[in-house]
């Protein structure tokens, strides 16, 4: 017998894979669907580890490239041409290979978990780490801690999806990614935790909690055992030298929401002008950034760079005032011309460099004005961190968490608690719009406000609930409650005994009772006694909706949740969407 042509055993080979595949793909279909839950753990385990990992990589790549490219004590032409450069290639990559790698992250973050069915592709993942590598390393004074979490929930969504979990168990993965991301990048675990709950989902009771943990805590062992367990700063231990200092650290509060403020009119200002630029000029705008911080850097070399290096140096003291004011001038115009102009980076480690030189100035002053009532200036500079970022950032529960974390000393939460409530505050009353919610809606991505998530929770059924005055005895039979219904407005009513509510029924339910030959059964024995529709007084309206449509009635029975057959009252379709502004209330 001959042997068959190549081209033949060729086309028969490929059915064959092609079994193999989809037998494989339907095994693991079944096994997901029955070991979901085992499958998203081992997960969160594997997304802590992998985006550690890649945080670290992250930092070293920025840090080693930009000692070479501008080392201390080069030409001065460098810190000019250098910046300049990195944002011109850069800004080519943006244009032409990774739109969506643009910004500094947390905004595209929050719409890929809101808007985009938790999708962020592996080529952004890529253009986020090489670009923003790129930027930083030139010495572009952006954040690498938002780019770090778009890239750690990216890796999220990218595992999540090529191991087909359901769109809703990848959505759960964003926060995940994005907590292991922070927790590399400050060595702040339990920062990360609550900045993905509270910035990222806007939910500090989120369901995924666990999950975020575990993976914050993986992540956290990861940057452990790659460099080392030293926090982000040295700092001295803080003490407070007099009672009097609280007022003090109000008053650095007050000056970190007006920078806060003054800082995000700024960016936001400015990006919106650079977006009415025509769309070809993108890839050159990122420019106008490098050459407005090459020009600084040329007199101020200390302005090149994230400059995690001088928050140290203010923390501990060696840094003079003058120096101080001029960094924080230039870095909040350098940063925001930066971003504004489209280069990739973020704006958290920005913050707490200008909270950082805030601090260190009103400590100074401090010191010198009132030398018996003001500690060291690296105390103030400490606290002006958290202060900037909680107006900035506007997550004023992770800046207590991460301050404190970086210090590791309890003696530094009252300070901070006081000069965060108080930036937070100002912050808020003169930039309503959190920052990261403007620059989305810049670029046409809607994000749920946290005044819309108040709202929500605010809609209660006990706004809508009325009096129950249409009941049937749980006694009827089914052809007495029809003959009932006929002289009622309702097109549902609650079932009651002597207990309470124990059921509820609409009038499609007796008809069809009734043609199926059930007319002379009692209710009692027709509703589901166990488990009837009902909602509680302090329920939410979209709640009271979900019940509604799963149920097929336009009525339920409000009941006390301490007995769940105290009928309090009912709540109808019609009056949850008049509360809505859709129609008109039965009532009215």
């Amino acid at each position: 017998m001959g042997e068959l042509p190549v081209t033949q055993m060729s086309e028969a080979r490929e059915p064959a894979q092609k079994n193999w595949r989809d037998s494989s793909s339907q095994q693991w279909a079944s096994f997901l669907r029955n070991r979901e839950e085992q499958v998203f753990l081992t997960l969160t385990l594997l997304i802590g580890a992998l985006v550690g990992m890649v945080v670290v990589a992250f930092i070293l790549l920025t840090e080693r490239s930009g000692a070479r490219l501008y080392p201390a004590g080069a030409a001065a032409w460098r810190r000019l041409l250098v910046p300049v450069a990195g944002s011109a290639v850069m800004g080519y990559l943006l244009y032409r290979f990774f739109p969506d790698a643009r910004g500094s992250g947390i905004p595209q973050t929050k719409a890929a978990l809101y808007a985009r069915g938790g999708r962020i592709s592996l080529g952004t993942v890529i253009g986020k780490f090489f670009c923003t590598s790129t930027t930083l390393a030139s010495g572009i004074p952006l954040g690498r801690e938002g780019p770090a979490v778009q890239v750690g929930a990216g890796i999220a969504s990218v595992l999540g999806r090529k191991l087909g979990l359901r769109p809703e168990r990848v959505k759960a993965l964003i926060p995940v990614g994005a907590a292991a991301a922070v927790a590399a990048a400050f060595n702040t675990p339990l920062a990360a935790v609550l900045f993905a709950l509270e910035e990222v989902v806007g939910d500090l009771h989120a369901p995924v909690l666990g999950s975020v943990v575990l993976a914050s805590a993986t992540s956290w062992a990861m940057l452990r055992l790659l460099l080392g367990n030293d926090p982000l700063f040295q700092v001295p231990q803080y003490q407070l030298v007099h009672p009097g200092e609280f007022g003090i650290y109000a008053v650095l509060g007050v000056a970190g929401g007006f920078v806060s403020v003054a800082f995000t009119k700024l960016l936001l200002w400015m990006r919106a002008r650079f977006l009415q630029f025509p769309k070809k000029s993108l890839w050159f705008q990122p420019v106008a950034g490098g050459l407005a911080v090459g020009i600084m850097g040329w007199f101020v070399p200390q302005l090149l760079g994230v400059g995690y290096k001088h928050v140290g140096e203010v923390l501990n003291g060696r840094m003079a005032l003058r120096l101080m004011i001029l960094l924080l001038v230039l870095k909040l115009v350098a940063v925001a011309t930066s971003y504004a102009s489209g280069n990739a980076g973020g704006i958290f480690g920005p913050s707490l460099f200008l909270g950082a030189m805030l601090g260190g100035i009103v400590g100074t002053a401090a010191q010198h004005l009132l030398p018996g009532y003001a500690g060291p200036p690296g105390a103030y500079a400490l606290v002006g961190m958290g202060a900037a970022f909680a107006g900035i950032i506007r997550a004023p529960m992770t800046s207590v968490v991460m301050i404190f974390e970086i210090t590791r000393d309890y003696a530094v939460i009252v300070p901070l608690m006081i000069s965060n409530l108080v930036s937070f505050f100002i912050s808020s009353r003169f930039q309503k719009q959190p920052i990261y919610e403007v620059l989305a809606h810049q670029d046409g991505i809607h994000l749920p406000t946290v005044e819309r998530r108040q709202q929500e929770r605010l809609r209660q059924v006990q706004q809508a609930m009325r009096e129950a005055t249409e009941v049937l005895n749980a006694e009827m039979t089914v052809q007495e409650a029809l003959e009932k219904s006929k002289s009622g407005e309702f097109h549902a009513w609650p079932v009651c005994d002597e207990r309470g509510v124990i059921g509820v029924i609409s009038l499609q339910g007796l008809q069809s009772a009734n043609s199926d030959g059930l007319a002379k059964k009692r209710l009692a024995e027709i509703v589901d006694q166990d488990e009837f529709p009902h909602v509680h007084g302090d329920h939410t309206l979209h709640l009271a909706l979900d019940r509604m449509g799963a149920s097929r009635l336009d009525l339920l029975p409000v009941v006390s949740r301490a007995n769940v057959h105290h009928l309090e009252g009912v709540v109808m379709l019609p009056d949850v969407l008049a509360l809505y502004g859709v129609g008109q209330s039965e009532s009215q």
